[in-house]
């Protein structure tokens, strides 16, 4: 077994369209999809997973070109991922059901959302990404990450990282973490982990920075959550606050927390989650607002 791999969750392997996708399910009840970020693989949800388990049925999968997912030769636009997961999603029963995105995996879940509308029934977007990423700036700033690829630099040591929590600020200061030596062992060696098996994710990457979610938004017709870190550098918190607002979505934010909340975070995360997916089968509508989480 190697460290990205979700404890407690079985490995599976499926054929959809012309690649081989790794994904992993653990739990009983009702189904829930969870999309990790770009760069990321299941291993990030390492933490808040097997806490929604034991509430739900969660399926997790590596995305294209990351993990031990086989990467897509050509990715013209995010339906063609979309597509894909929508067909994993058809192969394990998880429609109807609610989805929960984190940051790229937020992208992709209103990309199901719009073309699965009777499919997606609630879209949790923890840090999503779309709109300050469809930027000239994000564009240039991908290229520079994809030819330097600075996380080699960062796996072959990713094991002293995990155990030394002062070692955790240089994977994760500024742009991942509000405070880096407070992940737990577990989450640092789960998302340096998906570092350490990407194949090619940059070809997902670059259809990300072409496509603005903000134009086919009022299309998404389910009930939609938005959570952030109320530090987060790298997709900031005026872009949830965006999303919010056109979506018509409570927004939550959490206090000292930064774009990877889900591994800063997690069972303030999985409070919210599941505060969410319980009430949108009570509720028709759920009430706009904004709320700081401590």
């Amino acid at each position: 077994m190697t460290d990205a791999k979700l404890p407690g969750f079985q490995e599976c392997f499926a054929e959809t369209g012309s690649v081989r996708l790794r994904y992993f399910t653990a739990g009983e009840g009702e189904p829930l999809l969870l999309l990790h970020g770009l760069g990321g693989a299941a291993s990030n949800w390492v933490e808040p997973a097997p806490l929604l388990a034991a509430r739900r049925r969660v399926v997790v999968p590596d995305l294209p070109g990351h993990g031990g997912s086989e990467p897509l030769a050509d990715v013209p636009d995010l339906d063609v991922v979309a597509d894909l997961i929508g067909e994993l999603g058809d192969r394990e029963g998880l429609w109807p059901g609610p989805v929960v995105g984190h940051s790229f995996g937020g992208t992709l879940g209103l990309r199901l959302a719009v073309r699965r509308p009777d499919d997606v029934t609630g879209l949790v977007l923890a840090a999503a990404a779309g709109i300050s990423s469809c930027t000239p700036g994000a564009a240039r700033a991908l290229r520079c990450v994809s030819f330097v690829r600075p996380a080699r630099f960062v796996v072959p040591f990713r094991g002293v990282i995990a155990r030394r929590p002062l070692l955790r600020y240089v994977a994760f200061a500024w742009w991942g973490a509000s405070d880096p030596p407070a992940l737990s062992e577990r989450a640092t060696a789960g998302l340096l982990a998906a570092a350490a098996e990407q194949t090619d994710p940059w070809p997902t990457g670059s259809a990300l920075v072409r496509h603005d979610p903000r134009l086919e938004l009022e299309r998404v017709a389910c009930p939609c959550l938005v959570l952030w870190g109320a530090r987060d550098h790298w997709v900031p918190l005026r872009d949830g606050f965006e999303y919010a607002r056109r979506l018509g979505a409570p927004l939550r934010a959490i206090a000292a927390c930064g774009h990877l909340l889900i591994a800063e975070r997690p069972e303030t995360c999985v409070e919210a989650i599941l505060g969410f997916l319980d009430r949108i089968g009570e509720l028709d509508e759920l009430p706009v607002e904004s709320e700081v989480l401590g």
